[in-house]
């Protein structure tokens, strides 16, 4: 395929598949970077898009996806930080470099618009500041997961939970996000690491990957399993945990979170985005009672210092993130990778551009 050329997963209408299209792309303009993408992750926030949880979508019809990798193929004027020939990681984080405009292609008559960065493409065009080297020890597939999972959830970890020694940590939701945390906990002294799940698959890779203990949430009505789960934690913890980190997604996940953790200083820290103008419901009691309660946006993290960082962090820990890509897909499939995510039966779907 020609360079001015790709063939892309397109979100024409909210609830609607994405669309596989060729669509031609624009000249570069100064500080975008043309990548040839290898491989993307798969995000809940492009599940959320496309069902409309975002609230009303001004950019129909555009491209998605904020976590790749792949080779660069050319760069506009101005850029430095990157060459053609370069191996490197796309993601939705700022980094250093230029931020440019999202690139807009054409698809027949009609404009599709972009953002800074997305993947859902066999090319793409993206700002300078979203793609980070690759490291030279990191396989291209697994590099896709510091694009945004690892970033958010181990970064998360590392740069603000910054747990103590003896801690006790709930971590509630087994995505990317929440197996990333618990990777990184897995580093910290704590005393319990606690994964919390509806999936018994999932359950069981948080324990390989680091957790104490693991606590199936029910299927039946929420509330009972909820009452249930809270009841489990205290008899593990007696007061609640110190810290809770919550991933899954929703409302009530996150109000779930608030009440594992115990009075006098418990934490909760949620990276999960609810639906547009949906509204978290805590008891004014427990926030004077101590509680406190944070969210992270992607883990404060910087790319360029903290990808370098953490390659070697699990480098050296012998961390097998490998396991954390259990199915792949081709860019065909997009629409299957996005409806097993939603159901959970996958940890994070890969996209295999070649």
């Amino acid at each position: 395929m020609q360079h001015n050329e790709a063939i892309a997963a397109i979100l024409e209408n909210i609830n609607a598949p994405l669309i596989i299209k060729k669509i031609t792309l624009p000249d570069l303009l100064p500080g975008q970077v043309l990548v040839k993408v290898h491989y993307s992750g798969v995000c809940r926030s492009q599940l959320m898009e496309v069902k409309g949880g975002r609230g009303h979508d001004p950019w129909l019809p555009h491209l998605l996806g904020h976590e790749g990798s792949g080779e660069v193929l050319a760069i506009g004027d101005g850029v430095t930080k990157v060459k053609p020939g370069d191996a490197v990681i796309l993601g939705w984080l700022k980094g250093s470099g230029l931020e440019a405009p999202g690139a807009r292609y054409r698809w027949g008559d009609k404009i599709i618009n972009s953002g800074r960065v997305t993947t859902f493409s066999t090319h793409t065009i993206v700002s300078e500041n979203r793609v980070t080297l690759k490291p030279d020890e990191l396989p291209m597939d697994v590099a896709v997961l510091f694009g945004c999972a690892l970033p958010t959830g181990a970064g998360m970890v590392l740069n603000q939970v910054q747990p103590y020694k003896g801690t006790t940590v709930a971590v509630l939701g087994l995505g990317g996000v929440g197996l990333s945390a618990i990777i990184a906990l897995k580093g910290f002294d704590c005393a319990q690491i606690i994964a919390i799940d509806i999936s018994a698959e999932k359950l069981a890779m948080a324990k390989n990957l680091g957790a104490t203990h693991t606590l199936q949430v029910g299927h039946e009505d929420s509330y009972n399993a909820y009452s249930t789960l809270i009841y489990k934690v205290m008899a593990l913890t007696k007061t609640g945990v110190d810290i809770c980190i919550e991933s899954a997604g929703s409302v009530q996940t996150i109000e779930l979170g608030f009440n594992l953790i115990r009075n006098g200083g418990g934490r909760l820290w949620f990276a999960s985005h609810p639906p547009e103008g949906e509204m978290i419901r805590l008891s004014p009691h427990d926030l004077i009672s101590g509680k406190h309660i944070f969210g992270t946006w992607g883990g404060n993290s910087f790319p360029d210092r903290d990808i370098p960082r953490m390659t070697e962090v699990f480098r050296k820990g012998n961390v097998p993130l490998d396991r954390l890509l259990t199915r792949r897909y081709s860019l065909d499939q997009v629409n299957e990778a996005l409806a097993d995510l939603e159901a959970g039966t996958v940890f994070r779907p890969l996209l295999v551009m070649d």
